[in-house]
């Protein structure tokens, strides 16, 4: 991979910084999200186990001398490892022979199954889950205002987003795959659609080797779109599908969503369990997302022009746009991303959570004109938790769709998708 033509990715440092603290690194993550050519910028030697010239000598020699197949300058990339899940032993084994740190980077679009390899890699293989690219990553966000900053108590925000609503909607359905990121017009359109067809066709069956039904997997992919950024539950989930006169069992919803997880498709939003100071029960429900929102409207064949129409949806996928983008900036400073709600009907859309404790609300706005609900939404929640137990607060932010990033006199922030970024 040319440096000159390789766009930088937020991982990137936490890959540098991973492959000086371990004998290898795992990319994980969904197919075109970019992970070979991340891996390939920063390795010295490259196995491609899906070469088709070179892919059966391969597969035969990881049979053989799995050994074989990691010779080769060092970082070492093997890029779908699990192909021959063999690998997994044979790069543990190799590091602990070789005790030397950034021998080996792998890379997978599939987790396999547990009882593929021998041994989990706990202290020789460290783990970095990438995603399509945020609209920071793409230059869509012009990155005025860092979640970083932000959580060192930097809060004097003020910035202008030139990302018009319409160009939202068309990156929303564009996505973050790198190779559509490049392109203008339909052409960028068409990856996404591409994606879901080859999930629902091939990788969805491919990633357990159990044959699965087109239509079914077409029609819960389309009945999650439906349902995102919502916590719809099986039932509903099965009743949505119901609809169209064709029946499925929980076992199988339940086993193709698994299999859609397991390709990395599928990346629900777990619920936040923060101590309270009332006995309010906490909704532990997760939401449900893909890893892009452009899955979404992929899935339901619409385009910008048919979201637009329909703005309660779009509101919708403009939160699965903010939740990718949270999650891939929270990812770089060692946090984690999830939604609160309880019994009370009170939420917040997005919570991040470092490791350290600090934790910061989020609200997420399409318009301008529900930021003032937002703004009070946010402050009791945070009057609702215990700050003994869980501490105060870092920010709370109200993520729109609109021009102005500032702080309003609540100390609430207002900062536009096209602001943010690590």
């Amino acid at each position: 991979m040319s440096i000159k033509t390789y766009i930088s990715r937020l991982c990137d440092a936490d890959l540098q910084f991973a492959l000086q603290s371990s004998g290898a690194v795992l990319i994980e993550g969904a197919k075109w999200c970019g992970k070979t050519s991340t891996a390939s910028n920063a390795s010295r030697s490259v196995l491609f186990m899906q070469d088709p010239d070179n892919s059966d000598t391969y597969l035969a020699m990881a049979d053989t001398s799995p050994s074989l197949l990691l010779k080769g300058e060092t970082p070492r990339l093997i890029d779908e490892w699990q192909m021959a899940p063999v690998l997994w032993d044979a790069v543990r084994f190799e590091v602990d022979k070789r005790a030397e740190t950034g021998q080996f980077i792998l890379t997978g679009s599939a987790v396999p199954s547990d009882n593929m390899t021998a041994h989990t890699g706990t202290g020789r293989i460290s783990r970095i889950l990438m995603r399509p690219m945020s609209l920071f990553e793409s230059s869509e966000s012009n990155g005025a205002v860092s979640l970083r900053a932000l959580f060192d108590g930097n809060l004097e925000v003020g910035a202008l987003s030139d990302l018009s609503i319409e160009r939202i909607a068309f990156s929303l359905c564009r996505g973050g795959w790198p190779a559509s990121v490049k392109l203008q017009g339909a052409p960028a359109l068409r990856m996404a659609r591409d994606y879901v067809e080859a999930v629902i066709n091939f990788d969805v069956s491919r990633v357990d080797n159990v044959e699965k039904n087109p239509g079914r997997v077409r029609l819960l992919l389309q009945s999650l779109a439906r349902n995102i950024a919502t916590p719809a539950s099986y039932q509903t989930i099965k009743a949505d599908i119901e609809a169209t006169d064709i029946t499925i069992s929980d076992k199988t919803i339940s086993s193709y969503l698994n299999a859609l997880r397991r390709i990395f498709v599928v990346e629900d939003l777990p619920a936040w369990s923060p101590s309270l100071r009332s006995k309010t029960a906490i909704r532990t429900s997760a939401k449900r997302h893909f890893v892009d929102p452009s899955i979404a409207t992929a899935a339901l064949r619409t385009n910008p022009e048919g979201i637009l129409k329909d703005f309660q949806y779009f509101g919708l996928l403009f939160e699965a746009l903010c939740t990718r983008d949270i999650r891939v900036y929270a990812e770089t400073i060692d946090g984690d991303v999830f939604h609160y709600r309880d019994k009370s009907g009170l939420e917040s859309d997005l919570i991040v959570r470092l490791r350290d404790g600090r934790w910061a609300a989020i609200e997420v706005k399409l318009g301008n004109k529900q930021i003032e609900v937002a703004a009070k939404n946010l402050l009791a929640l945070e009057n609702r938790i215990d700050e003994e137990k869980v501490g105060k607060a870092s920010f709370l932010m109200v993520i729109t769709g609109g021009q102005y990033a500032y702080r309003r006199k609540d100390n609430v922030l207002v900062v536009p998708i096209a602001c943010l970024r690590d």
